[in-house]
Parts: C-alpha cells; structure tokens; sequence
C-alpha cells in the first residue's frame, strides 16, 4: 500500500497537484477517495486554468500547468486539501501493483541490459517477499 499526506506531501506544488489529479483520473479502485470527489477535485482545477467546462473523457482529463503562475498552482493545492480535508481524508492512500513494460528493449540495448542485470542482480525470492530488516542493510 503506497500512501501520501496530504499535509505534508515532501513534494514542491506543482508536483503535488499533478500527482494527485494524476491519481485521481487514474482507473486505481483501490484509492481511498471516492469517484465523485476525485471527479469534482479535478474538475475544480480544471476550472481554474480554463474558460472551457472540464473534459469527460478520461485521455483528456490531464493539467497542463507549465503556463500557469505559482498563484494558480497554490491556489489548487488549498483547493484539494480543503476537499480532502472536509471528506476526512488526511492520507491519500492506493496499492498498485508496478506495470509491465510497454514497449520492448531494442536489439542495441539488449547487450547493455544484459551487462547491467549481471551487475545488479534481483534478489533472491526469499528477499524479495519482503523481510524488510535484510533487505534494509543490503541496501
């Protein structure tokens, strides 16, 4: 389970209103947040940087912000934590198991991947389930 505070997110502005809506019009069902809030979060952004009412279809449910002021970007990070904070959610919580690739190494790469997983082998599987302790001091 991957957590973030919203109160404390250890990210800069921008990056935390572009993770958050990120998360939220992603198809996750594991978020700790309901659709409909996600939807009106997003769609309180949206309405923010644009004249034009929100997109409903999901591929176009992205922020571009690289035009937008700090003002703009502070103004949305208030926003969400007012939403979230009203509903009682403090932590934004999700499991999401890691994707598979979506393309395929091209034949050039494959040696140098090849050098590199020599280099840097996966665990064991008895490590990799998760003793925590050992995998912490082979860190």
């Amino acid at each position: 389970m991957q957590t973030l505070d919203i109160h404390r997110p250890d990210m800069p502005d921008l990056q935390f209103v572009l993770f958050v809506t990120a998360l939220f019009t992603s198809r996750l069902t594991t978020l700790n947040v309901p659709p409909s809030l996600r939807t009106t979060i997003f769609d309180r952004c949206w309405t923010l940087i644009h004249e034009s009412p929100p997109p409903r279809r999901p591929e176009d449910r992205v922020l571009d912000l690289r035009p937008w002021t700090e003002l703009t970007v502070e103004a949305m990070v208030e926003m969400i934590r007012a939403e979230l904070t009203e509903a009682g959610i403090q932590i934004l919580a999700w499991d999401h198991a890691p994707s598979e690739p979506t393309r395929a190494s091209t034949p050039e790469a494959k040696p140098l991947i090849e050098r590199l997983s020599k280099l840097y082998p996966q665990p064991p599987e008895e490590l990799a389930g998760g003793d925590t302790a050992l995998s912490q001091t082979c860190d």
